[in-house]
């Protein structure tokens, strides 16, 4: 096996100092914010997951940089605010095609940075621009009667979507007339987000995009006091020191957090679906927030879904995404990589050992030498497909989100155990239920403490008219998706930002709008 030609990172960093001289230095990147490219911060030491090789590493503001880029921020979004609609719908449109020029670059950067797949990488990337056309199509009868926030939109996203999740809301929220302040990921995307940065800005787009700690940055960035709306999507525990920021500001939040999406088996019988369905799961490791790492299955049924289990895992492909056997093969189609880092790969490994050794039953572990690999590579954040039977409620595998390859297995008798074994971590953002039964569906799904419940099928976060949100400890603020991601970002007319103002549909407090079950909303 050999590294594809054209792809190694020093090639992949030349063609970025190629296409954004002014925010790619040889030796580091640059900040954006006050309108220009700052060589400011302090750059800290990276290093892909693919296989251990040093890639540029974020250049890290302190609190009172991040107070000079809100304030730069506060500043252009003062002017965006005033910009005809027209005007901005060209310059995001502008954008849109000047990233999709350059998007096999910037799927590449996701694959050195946070260890996608090719296809996958390439899949973010286009899913974010093609999301955003859509809106370029919606946006005038969305923002019918409504206007700018005050400030601009701070954005903080994990590390997983760069493209289709953080990028892409930076654009609608610029179309809806905000200026837009970013922090790259901690752990990843620096470089993609930095490259698709340069390009919007090249079209007068007003981005802001700085790095740094969250000890640092979030009291600028969450608790400013000009800013217009903080969108967060990450874990539980950063999730919570966000929204105590935001308890007694009245401020507008989408705050999108982990939960342990469970798949339920009840009364079932098409196995053959199932295979596919649990095999297609362990898309980017299940490094997603709609990934299901918890299995929850009727006892009597066990023989029969175990089979279908292995029948698909055993099936799985990972590796390194650039590896391949002969210059002119093309990149491997893999389920999945790394994982982020290799701090995570042990964190998760010693979680498997631990809760095996408190009692709980391996099914399946494959080994890691099957994986895709280059000759001596560092594979130290690689984690073969794992499944656990009967983890013990004392492992964090039982009650929390994995973030990898990692599946739980959980038997149970009777339907109240379902829901209960299906409800461990008090709220979801997606869960489903395969049973053969309309009714049995009908009757089990509202009890299901998950914003989405697909019947014999998986749900995901959707896109463009598609609503999102969740439920309990997985979600706090508006909820999104089409005509509500717009409104979450502008003023209805006559209304108002702060308490008593205009209500967003959401988990706010004495309103909810009711979870999505297929087919009712």
């Amino acid at each position: 096996m050999r590294l594809k030609p054209g792809t190694a990172w020093h090639e992949t960093y030349a063609r970025c100092r190629a296409a954004a001289p002014e925010a790619f230095h040889h030796d580091r990147v640059l900040n954006h914010w006050g309108g220009f490219w700052q060589r400011d911060g302090r750059p800290v030491p990276a290093f892909s997951p693919l296989d251990g090789t040093a890639i540029a590493g974020p250049p890290r503001l302190d609190r009172a940089g991040a107070g000079r880029a809100l304030a730069g921020a506060v500043e252009e979004h003062r002017q965006w605010r005033h910009v005809p609609l027209a005007e901005r719908k060209s310059r995001v449109a502008a954008a849109v095609e000047s990233m999709a020029a350059h998007r096999d670059l910037l799927a590449l950067l996701l694959v050195w940075e946070i260890g996608k797949p090719w296809k996958t990488a390439c899949a973010d990337v286009d899913r974010c621009l093609d999301g955003v056309r859509w809106y370029l199509g919606e946006i005038d009868r969305m923002l019918a009667g409504r206007t700018p926030l005050p400030g601009p939109v701070s954005d903080i996203a994990s590390w997983n979507y760069p493209m289709s999740v953080l990028m892409h809301a930076m654009l609608v929220q610029a179309l809806a007339g905000n200026a837009v302040i970013a922090k790259t990921p901690t752990d990843g995307g620096l470089c993609c987000l930095t490259l698709a940065t340069a390009l919007g800005v090249r079209e007068g787009l007003p981005f802001t995009l700085v790095s740094g700690g969250g000890a640092e940055l979030s009291p600028v960035l969450v608790a400013g006091r000009s800013v217009g709306c903080v969108s967060f999507v990450g874990g539980r525990d950063a999730g919570a020191e966000v929204a105590t920021s935001l308890a007694d500001l009245g401020r507008r939040h989408v705050l999108e957090q982990e939960g342990l999406n469970c798949w339920g088996v009840w009364e079932y019988g098409d196995w053959d679906t199932l295979t596919r369905q649990i095999r297609a799961s362990f898309d980017y490791g299940k490094q997603r927030c709609t990934a299901y790492p918890r299995f929850v299955v009727q006892r009597s049924l066990f023989p029969e879904f175990l089979a279908a289990y292995l029948a698909a895992v055993g099936s799985l492909r990972f590796g390194h995404p650039l590896a391949v056997a002969a210059p002119d093969d093309p990149l491997p189609e893999l389920d999945f990589g790394p994982l982020i880092n290799a701090s995570k790969a042990k964190e998760l490994a010693d979680q498997v050992d631990e809760a095996v050794a408190r009692g709980g039953v391996p099914v399946y572990r494959a080994p890691v030498e099957s994986g895709n690999f280059l000759p001596g590579q560092d594979i130290s954040a690689y984690l073969p497909p794992v499944a656990i039977l009967s983890p013990p409620r004392s492992s964090p595998l039982f009650h929390a989100e994995p973030f990898g390859p990692v599946d739980t297995i959980v038997l149970v008798d009777t339907e109240a155990e379902l829901l209960a074994a299906m409800n461990a971590s008090n709220g979801a953002l997606v869960a489903t239920l395969s049973c053969a039964a309309e009714e049995t569906y009908r009757r089990l799904a509202p009890q299901v403490r998950a914003f989405k419940v697909g019947h014999n099928r998986p749900r995901s976060r959707g896109d463009r008219e598609e609503l999102f949100g969740g439920l309990g400890a997985s979600w706090r603020g508006a909820f999104v998706g089409g005509e509500l991601l717009v409104r979450a970002v502008t003023v209805g007319a006559g209304g108002s930002v702060g308490p008593g103002g205009e209500r967003l549909p959401g988990n706010f407090p004495h309103y909810t709008l009711l979870p999505e079950r297929d087919g009712s909303a």
